[in-house]
């Protein structure tokens, strides 16, 4: 997710994306999110929505975890990671144009990225449904390991550190 996270909660966005704005906002969230991003390529708004199922003691496997990836797959590669990308290039600017000349720039790229993330989340909230993805289990923690262990075992093992982070954070929330 774009790093501003300071959105009020509306009472007109999904669950979905309260969810996430929410947590996102916790102690170590952002940190372990951009490090599983850049380092073993998830989707973070992906792997929030796990994390939004396991909070209806949904738990999934891999290939509702695949299912889940793939329907939002190409918004995410036409639409957020160029935006991201622009984002972070203008961070540190882009020769000939200073870093302070290209910031009005880069805020507006971080406030539509963010719109982008936003409109992939409602999307796939639609698609995927809570109520009809994964199976009821008794223990939301147990649902959260086992999405994230899931979403692993698409995309290649996730490093112990962040996901511990997460399910952490996840357990006090």
């Amino acid at each position: 997710m774009a790093t501003a996270r300071t959105a009020a909660v509306d009472d007109r966005q999904s669950l979905f994306w309260q969810f996430s704005l929410a947590f996102y906002a916790r102690p170590q969230v952002a940190a372990a999110c951009l490090e599983l991003q850049d380092s073993a390529g998830i989707d973070v708004n992906v792997m929030l929505y796990l994390l939004f199922l396991a909070t209806h003691n949904r738990q999934i496997g891999r290939d509702d975890a695949a299912r889940i990836d793939t329907l939002i797959a190409r918004w995410r590669d036409e639409v957020v990671l160029p935006l991201r990308n622009m984002r972070r290039a203008l961070k540190s600017g882009i020769a000939p144009c200073p870093v302070d000349a290209s910031e009005a720039l880069r805020s507006s790229v971080k406030r539509i990225e963010l719109d982008a993330e936003r409109i992939e989340q409602e999307t796939m909230e639609r698609l995927a449904a809570v109520q009809s993805t994964g199976t009821h289990t008794t223990s939301r923690i147990d649902a959260a390991r086992a999405n994230l262990d899931a979403y692993g075992q698409f995309l290649g093992p996730l490093p112990a550190a962040p996901l511990k982070a997460l399910l952490d954070a996840f357990a006090a929330f």
